[in-house]
């Protein structure tokens, strides 16, 4: 394995490639001079007409992190922990692998508060109710984000789950009024390495012309 493998790396399809979601990460301080770098990707992601209403809050408080991981715990203990047991085997996956990921899930719930730093993504919608259509206009520099991360060496995954109680959540960040939060990016250095990513075959996910003829790699 190369040195960038198991740090950076300049080629945006090997980071692309292997930009596992990382979810066992050190406790080490990550430099603010890498965070300013991904943040820097997110904010030249596009946006819905350019509007730029996304707000990325920088979160390294340990007392606001653990407000938010008793939420973030107990969604995994009434949700997710049962979801992981009935799920069929993804795609490219087998069961050692998918056992594995499940424990790394599991490991992040318990740890959460401990990663030294929380991208907290957000949209201002003022008076405006968020719709499934709000997401675009922050979740391309989310993406922007993690791939700058991997390309850093740093390890990083987008969360959700803790939006299942996204009022107390909301609260416990010091959101302000009309400004709600769609995912927390936790970051720091990974403790194993990165991919290559296992995903299914192309003919299973993408069709031509027609849906279900399947438009292969070959």
């Amino acid at each position: 394995m190369n040195e960038t493998t198991i740090s950076g790396s300049t080629d945006v399809f090997e980071i692309m490639h292997t930009m596992r979601a990382m979810r066992r990460l050190k406790p080490d301080p990550v430099p603010d001079e890498l965070i300013r770098k991904i943040l820097a990707a997110g904010l030249h992601a596009p946006n819905s007409g350019n509007t730029q209403k996304y707000r990325f809050l920088v979160l390294k408080d340990s007392e606001i992190k653990k407000k938010v991981q008793v939420f973030y715990k107990k969604a995994f203990d009434e949700h997710v922990s049962a979801d992981y047991q009935s799920r069929p085997i993804p795609p490219g996956s087998d069961e050692a692998r998918y056992h594995r990921q499940h424990a790394a899930v599991e490991y992040l719930t318990e740890h959460f508060h401990e990663v030294p730093v929380w991208i907290v993504a957000c949209l201002e919608h003022g008076d405006q109710a968020p719709t499934h259509l709000s997401g675009a206009s922050v979740y391309p520099a989310v993406q922007n984000m993690l791939l700058a991360a991997r390309a850093l060496g740093l390890g990083a995954n987008l969360t959700t789950r803790a939006m299942r109680y996204q009022k107390e959540c909301e609260e416990a960040l010091g959101l302000p009024q009309g400004v709600h939060c769609y995912a927390i990016l936790p970051i720091g250095y990974p403790m194993g390495n990165f991919g290559p990513t296992r995903r299914g075959d192309m003919g299973e996910f993408v069709y031509l012309e027609r849906w279900g003829n399947s438009f292969s790699e070959s």
